[in-house]
């Protein structure tokens, strides 16, 4: 319970002319009399707080940089009616810096015996599960003089997953996937292609193509078309470890590695194929396997919500043996790394063979864009300095590329805006090369 604004300025407005003109307990208890009584009956008349019936429905889940509604239900089943401030609280973070006292604050009339439902519009600025907090409610009389006051725990959970920014690309990679497939143009032959049709031969076709037998049979030249293997397993490998958490631009590596994947899995789930997802750094942080076409990209993100970097190196010998055991036939194992050269040189390359000598490997990782613009910087001592430093960055970032190349790797090194579509371009040239 407590005294309301109202009450404390009528108090001091009744005693200021009491002060003034009769300066005496006697006048000070003839005004304030009267307005303890108020108080007192407003305090009678106000909605209890602690029987009120709460409960939550709405979102549960919703997009980085969305909004999602979560709809609180308040049942007052006294015969007063509730007249009440309410807070909602939430963690910090499931409101744009500035907003939160306007989004978790609400007025509320329930009448005796009814219910009403209050909206709370959430904007979350980072991944993971955010949890509802208490509700705070604060029940007035008809005077606003004197209020009930009680905490109420309602839970609700909301799941903020990754934005997923990169499926703007999917249209356009999907339309050279059905080119790959043979649906807008015709067809090449590569590793790991199967037979698909034969049609009539015209200029610019490949001669190695010409089936002679079914030539022989006809009267124009036919030549055989190829469609690329369906049903591959892809692995999708996240590193958590320390060097995730680096931060390019405003988000932690971790994040664009994230948002790549996606795109790669919802191509290559369109492609007929299998992925999966391992995320790793000195133990499993997340495993998705088995999922159908439909629910792999649902599951995925579901997965990748709740995963932050880890401040710790990651066990490259130890993400090494998972991946064989979680594909234990030939695949097309995705790492999604760091190109740093000493977590390379001292952990992934000297494991690295275990690797390649089963499967095909893609390593891609996030580069920093102010590095690059560092590189090209001049105009004083400090900006050549500069320069000087980040061209040695790069020289080391592309030699390390190199000894990758060189063990069989195919690597792609771009900024977080382009590392989805590069990776995704990479997949389509395997596909096409029938490396899968």
């Amino acid at each position: 319970m407590a005294l309301t604004g109202r009450a404390a300025l009528l108090a001091a407005l009744g005693s200021l002319p009491v002060g003034i003109w009769d300066p005496s307990w006697t006048g000070i208890l003839a005004v304030n009399a009267p307005l303890v009584a108020a108080c007192a009956c407003d305090f009678a008349l106000a909605a209890p707080v602690r029987r009120l019936g709460l409960t939550r429905s709405g979102d549960t889940s919703v997009r980085l940089g969305e909004t999602a509604d979560v709809t609180l239900t308040i049942t007052n089943p006294s015969s007063r009616p509730l007249r009440a401030h309410l807070r909602d609280a939430w963690p910090p973070s499931s409101w744009q810096p500035g907003t939160e006292v306007a989004a978790s604050r609400h007025r509320v009339t329930v009448p005796a015996g009814e219910r009403r439902r209050i909206t709370t519009r959430l904007r979350p600025t980072r991944r993971g599960d955010r949890q509802a907090d208490r509700v705070t409610i604060r029940s007035y009389g008809p005077l606003h003089l004197f209020s009930r006051q009680g905490t109420h725990n309602v839970p609700w959970t909301v799941r903020v997953l990754p934005p997923f920014t990169s499926r703007k690309h999917l249209p356009s990679k999907l339309a050279r996937l059905r080119e790959l497939d043979g649906r807008t143009s015709v067809l090449t032959r590569g590793e790991g292609t199967e037979f698909d049709s034969l049609r009539e031969y015209v200029p610019g076709d490949d001669t190695r193509s010409i089936d002679w037998r079914a030539t022989a049979r006809q009267s124009t030249v036919a030549v055989r078309t190829w469609r690329p293997e369906r049903d591959r397993h892809i692995l999708l490998v996240l590193d958590t470890g320390r060097t995730s958490a680096g931060r390019v631009g405003d988000a932690p590596r971790l994040d664009a590695s994230m948002d790549a994947a996606l795109l790669l899995a919802a191509l290559a789930s369109r492609a007929g194929d299998r992925v999966d997802l391992l995320a790793y750094d000195r133990r499993v942080r997340a495993l998705v396997q088995g999922r159908t076409a439909g629910d792999v990209l649902p599951s995925l993100v579901n997965a990748m919500a709740t995963l932050e970097p880890e401040l710790i190196e990651t066990d490259a010998r130890g993400l090494t043996a998972t991946a064989l055991r979680t594909a234990p036939r030939h695949s097309l194992i995705v790492l999604l790394t760091t190109l740093d050269a000493a977590p390379i040189e001292e952990g992934l390359l000297p494991v690295l063979s275990q690797l390649t000598q089963r499967h095909t490997v893609l390593l891609a990782s996030v580069a920093d864009p102010h590095i690059a613009r560092m590189a090209t910087a001049r105009g004083n001592t400090d900006a050549v300095y500069e320069a000087a430093a980040a061209a040695q960055a790069q020289s080391e970032r592309h030699r390390t590329a190199e000894q990758l190349r060189r063990h069989g790797v195919t690597v792609v090194d771009a900024t977080p805006e382009e590392l989805a579509p590069a990776l995704a371009d990479a997949y389509l040239a395997l596909k096409t090369a029938g490396r899968l």
